[in-house]
């Protein structure tokens, strides 16, 4: 836990913003297995009123029947996340890209005057920028949510609470 604790009544209106990629690899890196999105959403929401819940994901170069992307695709949207999806960008050099910071911020900014709560999905510490914005500019309650194990300690440090994934009951799916 961070600070004095989560700030919870059930009239706030919450905003959830899930960097799959980030996720998706702190849960495959450290325990091998993978994230149950339906009670990551259940313990986030907690009884509060969810206003828009956006996972951010990117589309492999493989296609889909290699990898199995449309239904895990298929399960982020049953557990009631909205996708945004982009494809993976590859250069000439053969550097791939698959970054949806800049979105992930530009959408958070965006619906923040009709939330009090934003919650981060994220280890990122490329976010606390986003964070400072939008406690001090803006007013809100920030919340991340993260592998504690993987994620940036200044992020900890910036929000107004901290939601240790690990934490969480039935969180990992074993492979």
């Amino acid at each position: 836990m961070k600070g004095k604790g989560k700030v919870s009544f059930s009239n706030q209106r919450v905003g959830i913003f899930v960097d799959v990629q980030n996720l998706y690899h702190s849960a495959k890196n450290l325990y091998h297995g993978r994230v149950n999105y339906g009670e990551l959403m259940r313990h986030l929401i907690g009884g509060r009123q969810l206003i828009r819940a956006m996972a951010y994901v990117v589309k492999s170069e493989t296609g889909d029947a290699k990898t199995g992307e449309s239904s895990f695709f298929e399960a982020l949207e049953k557990s009631g996340l909205e996708l945004r999806s982009k494809d993976l960008q590859i250069y000439p050099d053969g550097m791939k890209k698959a970054d949806w910071d800049v979105g992930m911020a530009v959408d958070a900014i965006r619906m923040a005057s009709f939330l009090d709560v934003v919650i981060l999905v994220t280890g990122d510490g490329d976010f606390v920028p986003l964070v400072n914005y939008l406690k001090w500019g803006s007013g809100r309650l920030v919340e991340v949510a993260a592998f504690r194990g993987s994620t940036s300690t200044k992020l900890v440090e910036s929000v107004d609470h901290f939601i240790n994934i690990e934490d969480i009951p039935r969180i990992i799916l074993k492979r």
